[in-house]
């Protein structure tokens, strides 16, 4: 599937001189009076050599093509995250560097959708949203209301949020996994 080099986004696998590559980096660049362009830095998925490249804004990618099983993650060993597939109970194992910054995001028990590429598992796609408990933030000031500044809250699996002022230790609260962004409280 083409599309434009604006599309870019982190995470995709492209079809690169006919090699699959994974976007681990990108930033839209437009210095001053000259043609936009898209600075990447591109992992070949089968060697795992890095490296970078320009796109110009007019230019055509093509997104390579990935089947999708539904996963769930079971545990990690320091070095890689095993999951299982929820279909045929394969297991699969996939590295941090696979997962970027997914990693973190990842409980026991969590059902994800993971990409594969030509059979090898690439990279998965966190759910929309996830619940979570707030384990460590400020205590609530006496007064405070919602158009207070925002504070940090570290959530039980030690990722850090940032969160309005009435959110406090203990409470549940639904996030945003691929922005890191506290959506609001879990009913």
């Amino acid at each position: 599937m083409a599309i434009s080099a604006t599309q870019i986004r982190r995470g995709m696998v492209l079809l690169f001189e006919g090699e699959p590559c994974k976007v681990m980096e990108f930033r839209h660049h437009t210095p001053g009076n000259l043609r936009a362009m898209i600075q990447t830095k591109l992992r070949n998925i089968k060697t795992g050599s890095s490296f970078e490249h320009r796109f110009r804004s007019v230019d055509s990618v093509e997104r390579a093509a990935l089947e999708q099983h539904e996963m769930e993650y079971m545990y990690s060993d320091g070095s890689h995250h095993h999951f299982m597939n929820t279909e045929n109970y394969e297991q699969v194992a996939l590295s941090g560097d696979d997962l970027g910054d997914a990693a973190q995001w990842l409980t026991p028990g969590l059902k994800i959708q993971a990409e594969f590429f030509e059979g090898a598992p690439i990279g998965i796609d966190l759910p929309p949203s996830m619940e979570l408990t707030v384990t460590r933030t400020e205590p609530t000031m006496k007064g405070a209301t919602v158009s207070n500044v925002n504070k940090p809250a570290t959530l039980e699996n030690g990722v850090i949020v940032t969160v309005p002022p009435f959110v406090n230790e203990g409470d549940r609260i639904r996030v945003d996994p691929t922005e890191g962004r506290y959506i609001e409280r879990a009913k």
